[in-house]
């Protein structure tokens, strides 16, 4: 008989012969043969192996058949490039045979909100959210060792003669054929350092031990978009990756435990972390963040996240956290992260903030909040204050900011203005949205500054003679660093504060006085001429 690798590790996995494809049946995660499905040799690559309830496409992927037994609910689906969770499986009366009741990801795919005919089955969070869909119509995915099979291991040579080796099992002679290829593709594995499985509906780790075994180098991986449902499920792939560093798993909407993980189930050496549309809460977030020892960097974008608590004994490694598009979050949900004690890099984008404020400290004086930061990152909000700005510079630590699209940054000539009074609030800033604040650049906005809000100092007590320098509280608290720079450039003089006029015929007009020195009863005669007709009479007199 022709015995191929692919066959032999079906068999063998279950301890039987060869006469016969092994009985599969749909377990807790479905698709998990962690070597693919048997291929017969010489057939198209798109050639089906049906087994009773499943059916396996030659890249690994699980198509269920009408006569679905086992429990699917929860499990997440794709359809067509589209993504789905599983939330019924059933009879629909009047049609017959089994289906799926999905909720889709994009709710703008489905149809209704899991009800039917006055029955409601399963439920949505958005109206048209549901749709019900026959099994054999859904892909339930693979395994991880088969994704990433799929993705990085070179085809087999072109079998040209057809020879094999011929091997003993029991009692009996089997040819074999291609075990040359799976020795190299093992070897092609066990190099992988960075891995991309975007988008390649893994579902699961598979046989357990088979990712260690093959992969044992691992050091990155892009997960995201795929059909993972549980964090046990990535627990299952990152227990066999020792030297994990990085890991993305965003937009696989995951189910979280209801308890802190222990430290047996634990990602000893991952220091970045993306977690981007996954659903999960802040509560979520420190229940597992006690498996993560080591983080240095953790992605939450667009979960709808409320800061509920504060860290305690967890996060204390971490150094960039991105908390983007998470509506919800205002002021006093961030006092409870301002204690983290590395926290360098914090990014705020299109969080909806508009104001801050740092109780501990008044004007002119550091915060004891965020004393490691470094970077803030606050693009796409609703700031339109300069008190923002103005409490920004409490923090001890600041040298980067970006704050673009904000309504507080205006186009035009008034963006260099605003730029600039960014700059001469914020004293140890040495980048703004990206641009480097040179020493010449920081001189002439301080100056600048200085000499803006002059006449308004004055107005409110500010005076050249430091014993009579006593700005009001109201000055002081909107402009909290002018005393410091009256004190780094000296104090404005008058002459540099008067207000230029307009830029008009009646305010560029010389008086000339006309007299007739023979003619003493003669009366002195005054005209307004412009400038360019006087500057035009002094030279004809010259």
């Amino acid at each position: 008989m022709i015995f191929t690798p692919e066959l032999q590790q079906l068999s063998s996995s279950r301890g039987g012969g060869t006469s016969r494809l092994p009985k599969e049946v749909l377990p807790a995660r479905a698709g998990s043969l962690a070597y693919g499905p048997a291929r017969v040799r010489g057939a198209p690559p798109t050639t089906w192996a049906s087994r009773g309830q499943i059916s396996y496409l030659d890249s690994g992927y699980v198509i269920m058949n009408d006569t679905l037994t086992s429990d699917v609910i929860g499990r997440r689906v794709e359809v067509n490039g589209e993504h789905a969770t599983v939330r019924f499986s059933g009879i629909v009366p009047p049609v017959a045979g089994l289906w799926l009741g999905v909720e889709w990801d994009n709710p703008e795919r489905g149809k209704h909100d899991g009800s039917h005919d006055g029955t409601v089955y399963f439920k949505c969070r958005h109206p048209t959210g549901g749709s019900f869909i026959r099994p054999n119509k859904v892909n339930f995915g693979v395994d991880f060792l088969t994704a990433v099979k799929n993705r990085y291991v070179l085809e087999d040579a072109p079998e040209e003669d057809g020879k094999g080796q011929i091997i003993i099992i029991g009692n009996k002679p089997v040819e074999t054929i291609g075990f040359d290829s799976i020795i190299k593709q093992q070897s092609q594995l066990s190099k992988l350092q960075d891995i991309s499985l975007r988008n390649c509906a893994v579902n699961c780790a598979g046989d357990k031990g088979a990712i260690a075994k093959a992969c044992p180098n691992i050091r990155k991986v892009d997960l995201s978009r795929n059909l993972l449902s549980s964090w046990d499920e990535v627990l299952d792939i990152a227990d066999q990756l020792k030297h994990l560093e990085v890991l993305n798993l965003s937009e696989n909407k995951l189910s979280f435990p209801l308890a802190s993980l222990t430290l047996t189930r634990a990602f000893p050496a991952l220091k970045i972390l993306a977690l981007n549309r996954t659903g999960i809460t802040w509560v979520e977030v420190l229940r597992c963040a006690s498996g993560w020892p080591v983080l240095e960097e953790l992605y939450l974008a667009s979960n709808d996240l409320f800061i509920s608590e504060r860290p305690a004994d967890v996060l204390q490694t971490l150094k960039l956290l991105d908390l983007s598009s998470n509506q919800s979050i205002d002021e006093n949900q961030l006092f409870l992260i301002a204690y983290l004690p590395r926290l360098e890099q914090l990014i705020l984008s299109d969080v909806g903030i508009s104001s801050i404020h740092f109780p501990d400290a008044v004007a002119g004086q550091k915060t004891l909040m965020f004393p490691s930061l470094q970077y803030l990152i606050v693009n796409d909000n609703q700031i339109s204050q300069w008190s923002f700005i103005n409490e920004l510079d409490k923090l001890q630590s600041l040298h980067a900011l970006s704050c673009t699209r904000n309504p507080l940054m205006q186009e035009g000539k008034a963006a260099q203005t605003t730029h600039q009074f960014i700059i001469a609030k914020i004293g140890q800033l040495k980048t703004l949205n990206k641009c480097e604040i040179l020493p010449e650049e920081r001189r002439g906005a301080e100056l600048d500054y200085r000499k803006a809000f002059g006449n308004e100092w004055k107005a409110a007590g500010g005076h050249q003679d430091p014993d009579r320098n006593r700005p009001n509280e109201e000055f002081v608290a909107a402009h909290p660093r002018y005393q410091l720079l009256c004190l780094k450039y000296g104090a404005p003089e008058d002459g540099e504060l008067k207000t230029q006029q307009p830029f008009v015929l009646k305010n560029q007009l010389l008086t000339l006085k006309i007299k007739y020195p023979n003619q003493v009863d003669q009366k002195v005669l005054e005209k307004q001429l412009p400038a360019l007709v006087m500057a035009n009479v002094t030279q004809l007199k010259c």
